[in-house]
């Protein structure tokens, strides 16, 4: 019985060890999962995190291989979801309130943003007189592109302020480099625009004139009388997250340890990580822009109730389909990946 004993211990040891050895070569010899990103203008510091986590390393840490395709507006990246060339966006929580009125199923699973961080901004060179929303009747007004979050956020101002969308002419001028130089030769009278774009523009033209503000949760509570608000999320079709939950699980991750990596460092250190491209030939005013920045990102990339209500309401006031959908926003959102469920 002894020996017999000993046979049959060496025998289990070897199936044990042999199963668990295959197992690891299993797990080192996947090849990571391919998703691809698109983003509506990277090198706006809305959405920084899209970016820093690629260059912290944790999508490849998750086992990803993501790939960072970049768009001049949310619109465009949107059209690359729909259009089958994209996986996910990296992209503004409107979107995926509006493609709900359109009976177009996406969910959003993590939020980046808790303000939108977005500024209307009079143009240093315009021949207008503009010291309020009311006065851009007639104006030409940028945004990154027709159809975006931007676009969305300026029809909300002129609605509010008594105006109509159709009050203004709209010109997309796409985000970073492309807003500000289309603000410093007066392409535009006035637009909406991010950092670092902002930051670079008040550094070379002197102070600003700034009609709306929401980088702030002041500002935030004045525009829309809320206390967050979603901006940048990470949203994908709905069909595609329940066929990849791991995917999307994987994703949520590397974006919350993104988000918790911003929290414990400094915006020069956060600097430091960005590709050269993004930080507009002027690192100073890349870290304050970063500094001005940081009241925006999500601690925990928890979308809060509140939100999307007011995202709707912000829509429905110049969007007919959203108006009339009555769209069911809880369907439109997820925690369940950000809790770990």
């Amino acid at each position: 019985m002894t020996r017999r004993g000993a046979i049959l211990g060496i025998f289990l040891w070897f199936l044990t060890t042999s199963s668990c050895g295959n197992t690891a070569d299993r797990k080192a010899s996947q090849a990571p999962v391919a998703i691809r990103l698109a983003v509506g203008g990277a090198a706006q510091i809305v959405y920084l995190p899209t970016t820093l986590a690629q260059q912290l390393g944790h999508y490849r840490d998750e086992g990803l291989d993501v790939t960072i395709e970049d768009f001049p507006g949310g619109a465009k990246a949107l059209q690359a979801l729909l259009g089958g060339s994209a996986d996910v966006v990296s992209g503004f929580f409107d979107h995926v309130v509006q493609m709900a009125a359109e009976g177009r199923e996406l969910t959003s699973f993590i939020t980046i943003l808790r303000y939108p961080a977005l500024a209307a901004v009079v143009s240093p060179r315009s021949s207008r007189r503009i010291s309020r929303i009311e006065d851009l009747k007639g104006a030409t007004v940028g945004v990154t592109a027709p159809g975006s979050g931007t676009h969305f956020f300026m029809n909300y101002l002129l609605i509010k302020h008594g105006l109509t969308p159709e009050s203004i002419s709209v010109t997309g001028i796409g985000g970073a480099g492309t807003a500000l130089a289309a603000m410093e030769r007066g392409k535009v009278d006035a637009a909406v625009m991010t950092d670092p774009a902002l930051a670079q523009l008040a550094k070379r033209a002197g102070p600003v004139t700034i009609l709306a503000d929401t980088r702030t949760a002041a500002g935030v509570q004045s525009a829309f009388g809320v206390s967050s608000y979603p901006a940048s999320v990470f949203y994908s079709k709905s069909e595609w997250l329940a066929r990849n939950p791991d995917s999307g699980a994987r994703l949520v991750r590397a974006m919350k340890r993104t988000l918790a990596w911003l929290q414990s460092h400094s915006p020069r250190e956060i600097a430091g990580r960005m590709p050269e491209s993004h930080r507009g030939g002027d690192a100073d005013v890349y870290v304050e822009a970063i500094r001005a920045s940081m009241p925006v990102f999500s601690p925990d990339g928890m979308m809060a109730p509140e939100g999307p209500l007011a995202v709707e309401k912000v829509l429905s006031a110049s969007l007919p389909k959203v108006r009339e959908a009555k769209v069911d926003v809880g369907r439109t959102y997820t925690n369940r990946f950000v809790e770990g469920r």
